[in-house]
């Protein structure tokens, strides 16, 4: 039986996360002996993991990443993780130069300061593995790289690497060590080649896994909206941060509400940006227009009770929520970032925004108004989608 290890930096109710759970779920567990390890030890899916993976953390916390009290958890977990190993003592210079570099750009990221100390200041296991995987950018791949005694070593990458702010001097040149490099989309890898060309026979796109019957089945569960409204319902799935651009989307409510329209527009998620966001709307009157709905544990309900999904972003690795919109048969609008336009047709199956409020609104507007175009929106939404396993079978050739 070929052992294969797994490393995530969390299990939060991420798209990333949501495709590894899936791409376990593909492995035949009589002919591959699977075992995980979350670098922060902490999130909500660790319920959703196979029961034949084995969990390598020495206890996990079930609590979401993005809620108050997971919040407070995770950076007690942090500061914990500094004085292991004396990881930070030994990352100080490390974190101080790429500080100055980030400055410098005008753009501080603290997290990605981080990884490397959480990834020095995670146990190191004796076990050998056939394959070692990292799942996403950051300390899971830097920990792989540095404390996984594997045969072979691969790594996924879920975001445009540029835009996400990553540098080769940040991640200490760290994908020039693997066999194989696996990218989410074409946009992904054309932004990760540019800055490690020297990685291009061994980089190629694996998209993320979606089980089109497991969101089939619970959109038909009992719950969703359950707030009687009689108008046409906007749906967004994203994290409250500054990628997803959900400032934008209030404003674009602002320009609906103004010009009499009788919707509601909902976002499931969570973020750093929810205090921000919430004062957006207040400022403009939207309380009952524009409303928070948090993390849900079955999204797929209120995504076949909407009438539009909004996927406007700033960019992407590659949207589960598009294409869960698409298995659903939904009328979709995307921002034109590279990786949202790769999984859709203009004015075929969805229509194609810029990001800015005027633009959203009135495509929102003509789908209000145009049950047709909805409709055929909507038909060839869920024609679209397809699944193959070519992908698993190249990263399993590797073994």
């Amino acid at each position: 039986m070929k052992k294969i290890l797994f490393v995530i930096n969390t299990l939060g109710r991420g798209g990333a996360e949501n495709a590894l759970i899936q791409l376990i779920k593909k492995l035949d567990k009589d002919e591959y002996d699977i075992s995980l390890y979350v670098i922060l030890g902490q999130g909500e899916l660790i319920d959703k993991v196979p029961e034949n993976v084995r969990i390598l953390n020495d206890g996990f916390d079930s609590s979401s990443v993005l809620s108050r009290e997971g919040k407070k958890k995770m950076k007690k977990h942090i500061f914990g993780m500094f004085f292991k190993n004396a990881s930070l003592l030994k990352n100080l210079l490390y974190i101080l130069s790429n500080a100055v570099g980030m400055i410098f750009k005008g753009r501080v990221l603290i997290d990605k300061l981080l990884w490397k100390t959480l990834s020095d200041a995670s146990p190191v296991f004796d076990e050998k593995y056939d394959l070692a995987v990292s799942f996403l950018e950051g300390a899971s791949a830097y920990y792989v790289r540095d404390y996984v005694n594997a045969d072979k070593k691969a790594a996924f990458i879920h975001v445009n690497y540029i835009e996400a702010g990553y540098t080769r001097k940040l991640d200490k040149e760290v994908y020039k060590s693997f066999d194989r490099i696996f990218t989410v989309s074409e946009d992904v890898k054309i932004s990760f080649l540019n800055v490690y060309p020297e990685c291009g026979e061994k980089t190629s796109v694996f998209e993320n896994i979606i089980d089109r019957e497991y969101v089939l089945d619970k959109s038909e569960e009992e719950g969703g909206f359950d707030d009687e409204f009689d108008g046409k319902r906007i749906l967004t799935i994203a994290r409250l941060t500054a990628q997803k651009a959900t400032d934008i989307s209030v404003e674009s409510m602002k320009i609906l509400a103004k010009n009499g329209e009788n919707v509601r527009w909902y976002v499931l998620g969570d973020g750093d940006l929810r205090k921000r966001i919430k004062k957006l709307i207040d400022k403009y009157g939207l309380k009952d227009k524009f409303i928070l709905l948090g993390v849900k544990d079955n999204p797929f309900t209120y995504l076949k009770q909407c009438d539009i999904y909004v996927h406007a972003t700033k960019f992407e690795g590659k949207s589960m929520a598009i294409r869960e919109a698409q298995i659903l048969g939904k009328p979709i609008i995307v921002s034109d970032c590279n990786s949202n336009i790769e999984l859709v047709k203009d004015n075929e199956d969805a229509l194609v925004s810029g990001l800015n409020p005027s633009d959203i609104s009135e495509k929102i507007t003509s789908l209000l108004h145009d049950e047709s175009l909805c409709e055929k929106l909507g038909l060839n939404a869920a024609n679209r989608f397809a699944e193959s396993d070519e992908s698993i079978k190249e990263l399993l050739s590797l073994i």
